[in-house]
């Protein structure tokens, strides 16, 4: 059987399943879906709607067919590390069960997944040859959403480094800038021919910091001038990377998925304010000022520390790499205020998003601020405060900072455990997701109503999955997994934002 054949073939079984399964689910029946219509949030023709997912926090199958070694492997695989001493193992296996997962984007009409690859699995150390049953793995997947007519979005790195590149230096080792294009011109040689919508990095500023300013992540480094080192080399690849997929695909076109959260001072004090600037200058735009100008924004208090980066001379048209469309998620927002006397890179809790900083020292000497989640709105049970007017006042400074440029929204989420509720025919009633979304969404076709160039929402996340340190104790996804059968359920929120998807536009 050709392999076209065995995709519709695949696709047509689990999707005939998954209907079966999901027959009691009509659209009256969803929680929340049947509000009298107020003013509907329109989005214009051809806007595209989706849902991501990451390669090690769903794919399983951590050692087989030649994939190597990570440093999330390595570090869950260390005591204490993650809540549970969960790991990535086996997750949702999306590595085998994937056939599934796209048949659930068909039902729901969604029209683009972003997934990342799993650079371990392409090269397992980090340099050299290929692995045949790598690229073999990622062909199928693309082939089988181009049969379902889904559009392949490929994030290249989504935090899964090869550990021994970590061996040799990691991300404060610039070295790696070359490696990482490298790769990524193996994969544009591979499957530029199909893939045309690809992201270097997902989120720079959270793996460089978290995993070697603070060291919540791995590899668990708690120094800021490897933070500083990392994030430079991050730029120089991002640069490289930018041109090595250009050359490999004429189709290719070349973005981001950026972590931002909208800055607010504090008071209206001009320190706070500044504090405010500085924080957008460093979590938001410090990656993507330097893609897209060849410099980084003033993130610091005083000059910025190009000593303490690793800055070389013709750095800077390394890094200029204009990118073709610009891509952020957005989850919450952020309260800041000014510090005087910083005394280091000490942290707080992981909210989920990023390392709080210690309101006794602010973050670091170099920004001193201190960004603080607010819990003024609800709050998620991940703790996460709901504030949807965050990526409205988010999408339109990007707009006017950067000339309004093409947008995509590449991560929105929220965690609740809603599970199968048997009185209801194993449903899973999560109306709380479906207020979450509706509110944001409407924000969003306001930005998109005043002017911003928006083209894509992707929901985060597909799957309920393994959620970083934070194990199986969250569950973002619009789709339910039972972690001992892999079992598949359609969340009701699965099934409203399939509705919207069909629709282009929410009625209430």
């Amino acid at each position: 059987m050709d392999r076209r054949q065995f995709v519709r073939d695949s696709l047509t079984a689990a999707g005939s399943a998954l209907l079966a399964a999901n027959t009691s689910f009509l659209p009256g029946q969803i929680a929340g879906a049947t509000a009298p219509a107020t003013n509907a949030a329109r989005f214009p023709d051809g806007f595209l709607w989706g849902m991501a997912t990451a390669s090690y926090q769903v794919e399983g199958a951590w050692n087989e067919d030649g994939k190597g070694e990570s440093i999330w492997d390595r570090f869950t695989h260390t005591q204490g590390k993650v809540k549970g001493a969960a790991t990535g193992d086996v997750t949702c296996n999306q590595y085998h069960l994937y056939p599934q997962d796209i048949a659930i984007l068909k039902r729901l009409n969604q029209e683009s997944y972003r997934f990342s690859i799993s650079w371990p699995r392409i090269q397992p150390t980090g340099t050299g040859a290929p692995n045949p049953k790598g690229l073999d793995h990622y062909s199928r997947l693309v082939d089988a959403l181009l049969e379902a007519g889904i559009r392949p979005f490929c994030t290249l790195y989504h935090w899964d480094l090869p550990q021994p590149l970590e061996d040799r230096g990691g991300w404060p080792n610039r070295d790696l800038a070359s490696y990482f294009a490298d790769y990524a011109g193996i994969l544009a040689k591979n499957l530029g021919d199909r893939i045309t919508v690809w992201a270097p990095f997902n989120m720079p500023w959270s793996f460089t910091y978290m995993g070697y300013g603070i060291g919540a992540f791995p590899p668990g480094r708690a120094n800021f001038v490897d933070f500083l080192k990392a994030a430079h080399t991050v730029s120089l690849a991002q640069g490289e990377c930018f041109r090595s997929i250009k050359a490999g695909s004429s189709k290719a076109t070349v973005g981001s998925a950026y972590g931002m959260s909208p800055a607010y001072p504090k008071t209206d004090s001009e320190a706070d304010r500044a504090a405010a600037a500085r924080y957008h200058a460093m979590n938001n735009v410090f990656f993507l000022e330097a893609t897209m100008h060849g410099r980084y924004p003033n993130a610091f208090v005083g000059e910025t520390p190009y000593n303490l980066m690793g800055f070389k001379p013709g750095d800077e048209k390394i890094m200029l790499a204009p990118l073709d469309w610009v891509g952020f998620h957005y989850y919450n927002r952020r309260i800041v205020s000014a510090v005087r006397g910083a005394n280091g890179a000490a942290g707080g809790g992981f909210s989920g998003t990023e390392i709080e900083a210690d309101p006794s020292t602010g973050r670091d000497p170099y920004t001193r601020f201190q960004a603080v989640m607010p819990t003024e709105g609800p709050l998620t049970e991940a703790g996460l405060e709901i504030y949807p007017r965050g990526i409205y006042d988010l999408v339109m400074r990007i707009s006017s900072e950067y000339n309004h440029p093409i947008i995509e929204i590449t991560e929105s989420g929220c965690s609740y455990l809603d599970g199968p509720y048997e009185k209801e025919g194993g449903r899973i009633p999560d109306s709380r997701r479906i207020h979450f979304f509706r509110d944001e969404l409407t924000e969003l076709a306001r930005a998109i109503q005043d002017g911003a160039k928006v083209r894509a929402f992707h929901a985060w996340s597909l799957l309920d999955n393994f959620e970083w340190a934070n194990g199986f104790t969250e569950r973002y996804g619009l789709v339910h997994v039972d972690f001992r059968d892999q079992k598949r359920t359609i969340k009701d929120s699965g099934l409203w934002y399939g509705q919207v998807a069909a629709a282009n536009r929410i009625d209430s």
